[in-house]
């Protein structure tokens, strides 16, 4: 169970990274990245972010460019949360897969 400070801290750095991720698509071109979730751990230390990467066939490439800029991300949301938040927490970057899932299914079901 959530408590109503881990959705509040969930929803700023959804909303943080969005803005940062806005930034990094406009420097490439004919892709856009958002942030479809944020889950927190229960001590605020770790971020699980679920990342929607469109086009799919450059996803792992942009996942490999996200985990490589990943300290520099975290510094940005830092300067950004800094009043906020203390401590600033970790962030796992995850694939978001719902969009795939759904469309196969769909797929499935026109068959």
């Amino acid at each position: 169970m959530q408590t109503t400070r881990q959705q509040k801290i969930e929803r700023l750095i959804q909303k943080d990274l969005s803005d940062i991720f806005l930034g990094y698509t406009r420097r490439l071109h004919g892709v856009l990245v958002s942030v479809s979730e944020v889950r927190i751990s229960p001590d605020l230390s770790i971020a699980h972010v679920y990342l929607s990467i469109f086009p799919t066939d450059r996803q792992q490439e942009l996942m490999t460019l996200i985990e490589q800029e990943h300290g520099k991300i975290r510094g940005e949301m830092g300067t950004l949360e800094r009043h906020q938040l203390r401590i600033i927490p970790e962030l796992n970057f995850h694939l978001d897969e719902t969009m795939d899932k759904m469309a196969r299914i769909d797929e499935l079901l026109k068959e």
